[in-house]
């Protein structure tokens, strides 16, 4: 393999056409740029230049290596910039979340790749256990979660805090304990988490999701809605689903008299360096949550 070192010396000795100065330029004693080209030579077996006293042309392999070495340095020098290149608003970010919080960060980082298109947007919606794992194995730049990660992987912090409704269908004008007991249940992947947290801090009578009937169950954030506006039973979610759905009049939204907040952490991968533009979007969450 030939020697980068000894390639840029004999090419900067082509270009300036002078040892003493290509010596100059590079830094170097005349005798170590003479050194370089001798030791270039004696590598490939092949005199590169034809000396003539104090001047030299180059041989035929000489121009040869000069027009192929120059490409070469070329692109060692675009790798380099490749490298250490690390731009703010190019290239793929990576993120995961569950579904409600996506329904409301998803429509602002699309918003964002329009203003700068080098950027692409990778949105995963997946449950919390989900999201923590792609953020330990490096699947997710960005995690966010409802729930504290547990993994030695995975470094949290606080970002926001998002509201649990209790969620009926527009006919229903006093959402009691018989009236949601006679209107059944419709279930989601977090439905019983989520009726623990907020009915058990508001009915007397809670102890459990499974004591109303199950009216039916969905685990596409975006359809969760549908049965309720439909009359068909009610179902606890967080605020941002609530105010995705595209039918506000065929719902009603009850924070109820003792609110409940699930806290929302974002989470990176501990002791990994963030590129950029990974950093800039981490800034502008908070304001968007």
């Amino acid at each position: 393999m030939i020697n980068v070192v000894w390639l840029r010396t004999f090419c900067t000795l082509v270009e300036v056409g002078h040892f003493t100065h290509t010596a100059e330029r590079l830094h170097m004693t005349q005798p170590g740029v003479s050194q370089h080209v001798h030791k270039l030579e004696a590598q490939l077996g092949v005199d590169l230049l034809v000396r003539e006293g104090k001047r030299f042309s180059l041989s035929e392999a000489g121009e040869r290596l000069y027009d192929h070495g120059q490409a070469i340095l070329g692109s060692l020098s675009n790798l380099e910039q490749v490298v250490s290149d690390d731009p703010p608003y190019t290239g793929t970010v990576r993120v995961m979340s569950p579904g409600s919080v996506g329904l409301k960060l998803y429509p602002q980082l699309l918003a964002l790749q329009s203003e700068h298109p080098g950027l692409v947007m990778d949105y995963r919606f997946a449950p919390n256990a989900d999201v923590e794992a792609a953020v330990a194995r490096q699947a997710a730049d960005i995690g966010l979660m409802t729930s504290k990660p547990v993994s030695a992987e995975v470094v949290s912090q606080p970002i926001a805090w998002e509201s649990l409704l209790l969620v009926t269908p527009a006919s229903v004008t006093d959402p009691n304990w018989e009236a949601l007991m006679a209107l059944g249940f419709i279930d989601h992947p977090d439905g019983s988490h989520h009726a623990d947290l907020l009915l058990g801090a508001n009915y007397p009578e809670f102890q459990h999701s499974q004591l109303f009937p199950k009216k039916g169950f969905s685990n596409q954030i975006g359809l969760i809605l549908e049965p309720v506006s439909l009359g068909l039973g009610f179902t606890v979610l967080p605020a941002h689903a609530v105010e995705a759905f595209p039918k506000p009049e065929a719902i009603c939204a009850y924070p109820l008299d003792h609110p409940v907040s699930e806290t929302l952490y974002l989470c990176t991968r501990r002791d990994k360096p963030l590129p950029k533009r990974v950093e800039m979007v981490i800034a502008r969450m908070p304001r968007w949550l």
